[in-house]
């Protein structure tokens, strides 16, 4: 979404042999190149806002990658210097080679399709396993190159019957996708592709003879790319050139579109409804049901089912049985029946009531509609069946990744997580019973040295803040522990459990891990969410200073031993927590961050503005102006230290942002706490990373953190 070159040299450290403590002689010091100062001011509706760095959103600027592999090399030199940085990268990657994740499973025809990270490979594969138990290797990625660059599985979907996968390649972590279509009992790779097609496809025609996915028709790295989108229909053996659009805006009047909405249409195994949805960055959608008959014979009729102002998020099609999951009156949510041939809002049926819980989504298969419920960051399940709402119990308490149900099979499969609990793959049959299908072997890591917490920060207002703890056992209040405090806290998304080799081995070098569920995010629903967006977004970062204030009150840690983070629209967090209280942490991390949210109308990712906007006069700017942490950094200020990082291909933050943010921030500090930018050249927001480029990441930021919290064996 964000000036004369200076250099100066490089202040000339040390280095230290990695993990050893012993001086070796420090390189030849390099010119750093110090961002050039270039003012632009704006106007926005009366408030004058100058720029220093706006010459950085232009990719083609002569000091541009010259500025970036300046910064990168100089934060290399610092981070590579810090005793104990080599042996925890050891430990993380022996850590992650160790361990096994798999994060989708689709049961289609004969088949069982999954994508899985085997222990010690680099990269995510797809797999398939058949009705006899063999397994095939699908799609290698890690023996793939697109010119030097390393490729990425970005998304894969199997037709109903299992006899053809389409599935999305892109270089360099840019979730740039080229359209894929293979035939799977033979592997066969059919020679159409397709480009721009970064969400993959919507839904397969019943007979497998074609698919309906979305198109991008605009300039890729432009304002305008998500822009005016298509929902196309591709048939199997044709030409690219003659698919057909579907949907696209002004296409029906009956259906109304903005530039920046989506046009959706999902397809059902075995209902011969569609769903056709118009869909942003909200969870609530505009949707209509329409005969598939009528659609592919251009004469469609559209039955309209709810409009963004109906509050209805979930959907699910079970024959003629259309489920709808409602926050209309009812912000914890309940689900609503209707029929999808004749759908009518006003009276379909409620076949589940709000709870104390928030219900999350609707998953129909052929036994009943599971529903994945959130409790406060803890997820729960249950099933409506035959009238009956049955909950099921976990293995554990943690988070239900995603549930993948077929309407043509009984039961689900459950991609299952907790802090300490390795993810895996768990099913449910028929009879609510839940067993681990072994998918995804436990690693030989032991956890029993290792204890959560959870607890309750009290926000200024007054409303109680959950956050865990992630700690080894024996853990003292000394005031003095290295912590890591994190928070996201937008999109009405929940910040779960999550299984990370990573955060051990920093747990194990004295580090003391805490999550906390910021409002902006969904752990107690629609409120949640809106008490953390717009006009109430101050609460998001407010609440992780409570929380971290609460740590420091219970002498958990202190601001001397005191770091945070956040990943990408939890950069407004992070960012925000930074400049309005530098004077609580010891260090900060912004990655991937979103942190000049005013100059949303510059980059690519314009699709989610609804969450933070749009800018359309004097209040709304007022609002997003308050979020910007690069326009919040004040001259002269002591801030702590600060580890900035981007990708270079990076389409949902442009490294803009956080490049901006660096040189604000170097140029503004007045202590002598180093602010570092670290690019990976060969990355975007994370999503395609290889195992390797994950743990090199984790490896800096944990050593980072230990450093400038004062842990032992990580000081110079």
């Amino acid at each position: 979404m964000k000036i004369d070159r200076r250099t100066v040299l490089a202040s000339g450290v040390a280095a230290m042999a990695a993990g050893t403590g012993t001086a070796r002689a420090a390189p030849p010091a390099k010119p750093v190149m110090v961002a050039r100062v270039e003012p632009v001011t704006d106007d926005y509706y009366g408030t004058k806002v100058t720029d220093n760095y706006r010459w950085m959103e232009n990719p083609k600027d002569p000091d541009w990658l010259p500025y970036l592999h300046s910064q990168n090399d100089h934060t290399r030199l610092k981070l590579d210097a810090i005793p104990g940085r080599a042996a925890l990268a050891k430990k993380i990657s022996a850590l992650s080679g160790d361990a096994t994740f798999t994060r989708k499973v689709s049961p289609n025809g004969e088949w069982l399709f999954y994508e899985q990270r085997p222990a010690g490979s680099d990269n995510y594969k797809l797999f398939v396993k058949g009705a006899d138990g063999a397994v095939r290797t699908l799609i290698d990625p890690t023996v793939m190159k697109i010119g030097d660059a390393h490729v990425s599985l970005d998304w894969w979907e199997p037709s109903f019957d299992g006899r053809h996968i389409a599935y999305g390649l892109s270089p360099a972590g840019s979730e740039a996708s080229v359209l894929h279509i293979m035939e799977v009992k033979t592997g066969t790779v059919l020679p159409e592709r397709i480009e721009n097609t970064d969400f993959g496809i919507t839904g397969w025609l019943p007979d497998g003879s074609g698919f309906f996915y979305i198109a991008f028709v605009n300039k890729r790295g432009t304002p305008e790319f998500y822009l005016d989108s298509e929902c196309r229909l591709h048939r199997l053996g044709t030409a690219v050139t003659s698919d057909e659009v579907m949907l696209k805006r002004g296409q029906y009047p009956s259906i109304p579109m903005e530039p920046v909405k989506l046009p959706v249409i999902s397809t059902s195994e075995g209902s011969a409804s569609v769903l056709v949805m118009v869909m942003d960055i909200r969870p609530e959608r505009a949707v209509w049901t329409a005969s598939l008959d009528a659609l592919m014979s251009g004469k469609p009729l559209f039955a309209p089912v709810a409009d963004f102002d109906d509050l209805v998020t979930g959907f699910g099609i079970n024959g003629d049985d259309l489920y709808l999951l409602s926050n209309k009156d009812a912000p914890r949510g309940r689900v609503l029946l209707t029929s999808a041939a004749r759908p009518d809002l006003k009276t379909a049926r409620e076949v589940v009531p709000q709870g104390e819980a928030v219900l999350a989504e609707i998953h129909p298969a052929r036994d009943g509609v599971y529903l994945s419920i959130m409790d406060g960051g803890i997820n729960r399940l249950a099933r409506l069946s035959a009238g009956e709402f049955t909950p099921i119990p976990l293995p554990f308490d943690g988070a239900i990744g995603d549930v993948f149900t077929s309407s043509g099979r009984d039961g689900a499969y459950l991609l299952l997580a907790g802090w300490l609990q390795p993810s895996g793959i768990w099913q449910v049959d028929k009879s609510g019973k839940i067993s681990d299908t072994g998918l995804t072997p436990r690693p030989p890591i032991d956890t029993t040295p290792y204890e959560t917490k959870r607890g309750f920060a009290t926000a200024r207002d007054g409303v109680k803040i959950p956050y865990t703890l992630i700690y080894r056992k024996g853990l003292k209040a000394t005031g003095k522990n290295p912590t890591l405090v994190t928070g996201y806290g937008a999109y009405q998304n929940s910040s779960t459990p999550r299984f990370s080799t990573s955060v051990l081995a920093f747990l194990d070098a004295g580090g003391v891990y805490c999550n906390v569920n910021v409002r902006g995010g969904g752990e107690y629903g629609r409120e949640w969410h809106k008490a953390g967006q717009k006009a109430t977004k101050p609460n998001t970062w407010r609440d992780l200073i409570a929380a971290c204030e609460t740590l420091i009150a219970d002498k958990i840690t202190s601001s001397k031993n005191l770091a945070i983070s956040g990943t990408s629209a939890g950069g407004i967090t992070v960012g925000r927590a930074l400049t309005e209280r530098p004077d609580l942490f010891a260090a900060a991390i912004s990655n991937v961050g979103w942190t000049n949210p005013i100059r949303y109308m510059a980059e690519q990712n314009v699709s989610d503005i609804d969450e933070w906007g749009p800018m359309i006069d004097a209040e709304s700017f007022k609002i997003m102006y308050e979020m910007d942490a690069y326009q919040a950094i004040r001259p002269a200020t002591p801030y702590p230290a600060v580890l900035c990082v981007t990708g270079a291909t990076d389409p949902r933050v442009a490294s803009w942002h956080v490049a901006k943010f660096a040189a604000r921030l170097q140029a503004a500090t007045s202590s002598k706490n180093p602010v570092l930018l670290r690019i990976d050249f060969d990355a975007g927001h994370g999503m395609g990373s290889t195992r390797s480029q994950s743990d090199a990441l984790a490896a800096d930021m944990y050593a980072f953190v230990l450093w400038r919290t004062g842990a032992a064996g990580f000081q110079p």
